[in-house]
């Protein structure tokens, strides 16, 4: 598991699921149950994913935890969801832009 912190590529080894951290310390994510590798490490052999944890992740958005202490970027698509101890991340709601009259 490489070092997690701001501006790390992670990538699931069950789904096309990519993400970046924006902000966060050292936990092990996971995507579809299953802990995330290095943008740049081969993935293990038959991963299993859980099915409880195989939610859409969706480019461009943000998923977070309860305390909003982890905040990743979804910067490719894929079937799992992103978690972390065993607890599933959540969309992060957007913020309104003022109108430009």
């Amino acid at each position: 598991m490489p070092e997690v912190k701001p501006g790390t590529r992670l990538k699931s080894v069950v789904c096309s699921g990519e993400a970046m951290v924006v902000k966060g310390s050292d936990v092990v994510l996971t995507c579809g149950g299953v802990p995330m590798i290095g943008a740049d490490e081969e993935a293990p052999e038959n991963p299993v994913a859980d099915t409880e944890h195989m939610f859409d992740c969706l480019i461009g958005k943000r998923y977070v935890n309860a305390e909003e202490t982890i905040e990743l970027l979804c910067v490719k698509a894929g079937e799992g969801s992103f978690g972390v101890d065993g607890q599933m991340l959540m969309g992060k709601e957007t913020k309104k832009l003022p109108s430009s009259d």
